[in-house]
Parts: C-alpha cells; structure tokens; sequence
C-alpha cells in the first residue's frame, strides 16, 4: 500500500507521497504489460484499484497549497500518461487474442465439417474393383 497510515489524520504531504507510491505502482504497471506479465498486471491493478479508491476518500476535505497543487497535478498527469500507455497496450493485446480466437473458431469449424462429412465417405474400392477371374462383372 503507502506509506500513510489509514488511522492518521491526512496532510497535503501525506497525500503526495500516496499520489507517488500510484504513480510508482503505474510504472510498475506499465512494465508488466510491455513485458506481456499478465498475471503480475492483474495483481498490480488490483492494488493500484484500492489505492486510487483510498486517495478519493482520505483528499476529500483536504486543501493544497500552490506548490502541492502542481506537484499533485504533475504526478497525476505522469500517471495518466502511463495509464493510456498501458491502454494502448492492453488494447493491442485484445485485438491479438481476437485473432488467434477467430483462427481457432474457423479451425474447429473446418474440423467439424470435415468430421461429420468423413463418417459419411463409402468405401467404393470393392464396388468398382475388377477381378480377371470374374467375367461381366464390374
């Protein structure tokens, strides 16, 4: 999690150390994806999920000096650029799995089609064989 206490009361100081520990756990996010590390993405996420959700509640009432005001908005606009980042990624990774799962379907497809019409082939060798031995027959 941060290095915030849930029980202590919140400061403008405290917050900004949470907003670099999400933009940290954001880069870590982003690693995990360019490295195709899905499940470590999963877990990440989730942590990244509870944290945002803490930061909502614990900044509510609080008020930002100039000086925190930029720096706050400078690390949200870092975590924002990575978060598309990893959008875009994650959006990349979607479209592949669409592939491979079209190709899988139309494979299973032809399996099928060609299993059901290969149970209804005859055997036609004994039908139109000729055996010299048997005259006037085919």
């Amino acid at each position: 999690m941060s290095n915030q206490n849930t029980d202590t009361v919140p400061t403008p100081q405290g917050v900004l150390v949470s907003y670099e520990t999400l933009l940290a756990r954001s880069t870590r996010m982003l690693d995990c994806v360019r490295q195709k590390d899905w499940d470590a993405l999963v877990d990440e996420q989730s942590r990244y999920v509870l944290e945002v959700d803490r930061l909502s509640r614990i900044e509510r009432d609080l008020s930002f000096n100039v000086e925190e005001q930029e720096r706050k908005a400078a690390l949200l606009e870092r975590i924002l650029e990575q978060d598309l980042e990893v959008r875009r990624c994650l959006m990349a990774r979607r479209d592949e799995l669409d592939q491979l799962l079209g190709t899988s379907r139309r494979r299973q497809d032809l399996h099928r089609t060609y299993q059901s019409h290969s149970a209804q082939v005859v055997d036609g060798r004994a039908r139109f064989h000729r055996d010299p031995l048997l005259k006037g027959t085919p």
